[in-house]
């Protein structure tokens, strides 16, 4: 891919940290070494460094010695339970946060990293990249201009098996496969829970069911079964939706669908194909397709965290957003386990809080 076409915005940066250096980190620091080729980069992680990664300064093994580095940007890239501690830290001395989803494990501690963050003026982005698919993007601008009429009902599934998930690495060491890394299907696959809140609107009740469905040698969820209530329309409608995620399928699935009084739409994230069954139509009609390249959702993330920094103003997918996703996976675990529907409660509005 031509990653000359994706620009900085203008902002001028000397030092840069990335926090965690796994697959992701790995993303996060070639995709900072394009937008800032001269500056001093360096990485944070957990064991000492035998070498210097690829297109990294240096490492450091210790907080402290990350945070004397001051750095004027930080990626918080490593386990969710570990996001909060350090962004905290950073936070407090100044530090912009581009943090990885989920935000954190759960909501422990991120009201607090949330004030900070205004409090010091920092930009905090969450790092939801689906947002910035040219097709997903596209989905959200024909629901919302009515391209289906008023939405009934929605179906959204996701799906990957986790042995086949990522080639040549041992599935059980992964984070995904660790509850104390903030592993399982709901934190893993939170994306849907993002993009289904910033089309749809915010959820206010969810009713789910969570489960270890496969033989495979994890202590986490690898199915879950959500129904969703959206807040009401004007009139008192109100959506319903129904999301299921798993980690145990052979085909690799991302698909949501939804269902309107003049048609339905369907987007699906792996060939980033939009399209729709008319009303007056007997079959599904192609409208919208972009190939997604491996880089470019995140490259346009970053555009927009850099130029959140620059006119010092709330990235889309803001800290308070993150905290949103989390609230429903909370609701999402306490409904499995009590066998009831749990109200959610939102996430007040900020002066100057998420779209």
């Amino acid at each position: 891919m031509n990653h000359g076409i994706f620009q900085n915005p203008g902002v001028s940066i000397s030092r840069l940290l990335v926090v965690g250096l796994g697959s992701i980190g790995k993303r996060h620091l070639r995709i900072a070494r394009h937008f800032f080729p001269f500056a001093d980069i360096r990485i944070l992680r957990h064991l000492p460094a035998d070498s210097i990664p690829e297109f990294a300064n240096g490492c450091f093994s210790t907080v402290d010695d990350a945070i004397l580095f001051l750095p004027e940007i930080a990626v918080i890239a490593n386990p969710a339970t570990l996001h909060v501690p350090i962004a905290q830290r950073l936070a407090e001395r100044g530090v912009h946060l581009l943090v990885e989803k989920p935000l954190s494990a759960n909501v422990d501690g991120v009201d607090i990293l949330l004030e900070t963050c205004r409090a010091r003026n920092v930009v905090l982005q969450v790092g939801y990249n689906l947002r910035f698919l040219p097709s997903l993007q596209r989905f959200r601008e024909m629901l919302r201009a009515n391209w289906i009429g008023e939405v009934l009902s929605l179906r959204c599934e996701v799906g990957q098996c986790l042995t086949s998930w990522r080639p040549g690495a041992d599935y059980r060491k992964s984070v995904t496969a660790r509850r104390e890394l903030g592993g399982g299907v709901l934190l893993e696959l939170s994306h849907e829970l993002d993009y289904l809140r910033w089309i749809f609107g915010e959820v206010v009740w969810v009713s789910s069911h969570l489960s270890k469905q496969s033989h495979f040698d994890i202590d986490v969820e690898d199915t879950a079964h959500l129904t969703i209530g959206f807040s009401p329309a004007e009139g008192g409608r109100q959506l319903i939706g129904v999301l299921s995620m798993d980690l145990v399928r052979q085909d690799h699935c991302r698909v949501c669908t939804a269902i309107g009084d003049k048609g339905t739409l369907r987007w699906n994230g792996l060939t980033g194909v939009v399209d729709s069954f008319p009303g007056d139509s007997s079959s599904w009609v192609g409208v919208f397709r972009h190939q997604h390249q491996p880089d470019e959702s995140y490259l346009l993330e970053w555009i927009e965290f850099l130029q959140s920094i620059l006119d010092k103003t709330v990235p889309s997918c803001s800290g308070e957003d993150g905290l949103e996703v989390l609230r429903i996976v909370s609701a999402a675990r306490e409904s499995s386990e009590s066998g009831k529907r749990v109200a959610i409660c939102a996430v007040e509005a900020k002066e100057n809080g998420s779209e």
